[in-house]
Order: C-alpha cells, then structure tokens, then sequence
C-alpha cells in the first residue's frame, strides 16, 4: 500500500475540475473523471480530519473543568 500524498491529491483534484470546466471531455470520460474527483476528495477530506484531531488536546480550565482545544505550545 502507498502513503497518501495530500499535496499531490490536491493537484489532481484541480486538473480535474480544470478537464471538467473545459468540456473537452466526452460523457463517459468526465463521469470517470468526477468518480475519480469524488474518491480523491473523501481521502483528503479524511487525511484533513485526521491532521485535525491530532492538534486537538483537552485544556483544562480556570474552572478546573476541561474542554476541547486546539494543541498550541502554551498549553503544555
């Protein structure tokens, strides 16, 4: 299995939406294109939400409650 390249997936996603644009592409050459658009999107759309629960952190408050925070240095 390859690693997931987000940048490159990101690229394609746009010389996608450019060969959809244009309509140079026939009927079944651009529903194979947008089913292409669709999975690169859910794998990015993953890989971001992943990235994000990992700069997530608890904080504890002045309360002493805790809360759900964004990982900044100050907060360890």
């Amino acid at each position: 299995m390859t690693k997931f390249d987000f940048e490159k997936a990101m690229e394609r996603l746009e010389q996608i939406i450019d060969n959809l644009e244009s309509g140079n592409l026939s009927l079944d050459e651009s529903i194979k294109v947008f089913e292409e658009g669709v999975e690169l999107s859910k794998k990015c759309y993953e890989k971001l939400s992943k990235a994000e629960l990992k700069v997530k952190q608890l904080i504890k408050t002045d309360s002493g409650e805790f809360e759900l925070g964004l990982f900044s240095e100050e907060n360890q």
